[in-house]
């Protein structure tokens, strides 16, 4: 009996500290509650990720050595979570630490002098707090509300009942099926077949939930405010949205890992390609993988993911139809509104107009929210990136207004992705407030003509 049980026990420690492709560390304890507002997570499940006593750190670069030192530590170890890549002199950098690394990690701040904060002691809290927060599938859809996150299934049911509610205004979009079979589902809001469109795209990481929760509240508000601004935007212009591009990994969020980010392709003994890395446009040239274990991997090739297919064919097949000319991708976190290019710090022709509709965007948040949010092109905004969606909408579809938005919290939030269910009515209103911001500008410089 003492054999057998020393036997779990290294098994269990071998569990605890084995590294997940592209994201944590699994675990035999389970962080999902089942009801809402249940109290502390007990519920046992051999399958779901845990996070006790990872603690998120904000270091500064001061100098070269140290920015090379964490580009060799980000590519040598599965331990660390880097949000983003070391660069530049005076960058800031959050990076989650497994618990058994705290220790090497401490030394060496302290080794080289590094300049930093604890943002987080036990980031298990914070997911164990979320997971508190989301309505088991199953509720009636007219229940949906945004107070708290939902799963998948939950989603869709509540985007057909709406269907039903508003035929003559809400049609339900099919783009096709993901990796593994799931629905790629979304809608379009208007019927004038001479309105300009709105396309919003939204989830296409899978962690970064407030994403999801923003597209449906933006349906829900075009559906049913009364305010006169709202209504004029949605009489005037059609608007596209597909609240969950990854619905894979969306749900996998929910079931095993909520700091998964990528899609859920199988690579041997890995899973998942960066959606947002994978897009014909500059593929896999700057901030991007090509280790599958990365959580930046731009897959084997080019447009190599079913779910990337099937956006691309949809906005090809409908961006002179629909009359498509404002693409807006859905993020988290960093509170920044970024239009192209991510891949190259040479401006685009309309880089001017961008950058004065972002400026508005960002003053019509302030206005509303106090929150502060940054406008500039991705590349010179928040890193070099290169295969994403809007680039490819703005350089390919020859979409002219194209953004990508990084909602709450702050680059230095302390929740990273785990953005608390409170906040997401405040920071969808704001996101609308700057989608409108951007339309209304466009339109007065005739992009809707």
């Amino acid at each position: 009996m003492l054999t057998w049980q020393i036997g779990v026990d290294l098994l269990v420690i071998t569990i605890l500290t084995m590294a997940a492709c592209g994201s944590g560390v699994e675990n035999v304890a389970d962080g999902v509650c089942k009801t809402g507002g249940c109290g502390p997570v007990s519920a046992v499940r051999s399958d779901q990720a845990r996070y006790d006593n990872y603690r998120i750190y904000n270091v500064q670069f001061d100098n070269e050595e140290q920015i090379k030192l964490f580009q060799k530590l980000e590519d040598q170890s599965d331990s660390l979570t880097f949000i983003g890549h070391a660069r530049e002199i005076g960058q800031k950098l959050s990076i989650l630490v497994a618990a058994h690394r705290v220790a090497d990690f401490a030394d060496i701040l302290k080794t080289y002098k590094m300049q930093h904060r604890v943002l987080t002691y036990n980031f298990q809290e914070k997911i164990d707090r979320n997971l508190r927060e989301v309505i088991p599938e199953g509720i009636d859809p007219s229940k949906y509300d945004w107070h708290h996150y939902f799963h998948l299934k939950t989603i869709y049911e509540w985007i057909d009942q709406m269907a039903v509610k508003y035929p003559e205004r809400l049609t339900v979009l099919d783009m096709g099926t993901s990796t593994q079979g799931n629905q790629i589902k979304g809608v379009k809001v208007g019927h004038n077949p001479s309105n300009k469109a709105i396309f919003i795209e939204s989830g296409i990481h899978a962690r970064e939930w407030i994403a999801p929760a923003t597209a449906t509240y933006i349906i829900n508000e075009l559906l049913t405010s009364t305010a006169d601004y709202v209504q004029k935007l949605a009489s005037n212009y059609n608007w596209i949205i597909f609240p969950c591009v990854n619905p894979d990994g969306y749900k996998y969020t929910f079931e095993h890992d909520r700091m998964w980010r990528k899609n859920r392709q199988l690579f041997g003994t890995c899973r998942g390609v960066d959606l947002n890395r994978n897009y014909p446009d500059h593929w896999n040239t700057t901030g991007s993988s090509s280790d599958p274990t990365r959580y930046d991997f731009a897959g084997p090739t080019s447009a190599s993911e079913l779910e990337t297919q099937r956006l691309i064919e949809f906005i090809r097949n409908n961006v002179e139809k629909e009359h498509i000319k404002t693409y807006i991708a859905l993020h988290s976190y960093s509170q920044m509104l970024m239009f192209p290019s991510g891949y190259t710090k040479e401006r685009v022709p309309n880089y001017d107009d961008l950058q004065e509709f972002g400026k508005k965007a960002a003053a019509a948040i302030k206005a509303e929210s106090g929150r502060d949010y940054v406008s500039g092109s991705l590349y010179e905004t928040i890193y070099p990136s290169s295969g994403g969606s809007m680039d490819w909408a703005y350089s390919e579809a020859k979409i002219p207004i194209a953004y990508t938005f990084e909602l709450r919290g702050p680059p230095d939030s302390e929740d990273l992705f785990i953005l608390p269910a409170a906040e997401i009515q405040p920071t969808a209103s704001e996101a609308f407030a700057a989608i409108r911001a951007i339309v209304e500008a466009a339109a007065e410089k005739d992009y809707y003509k």
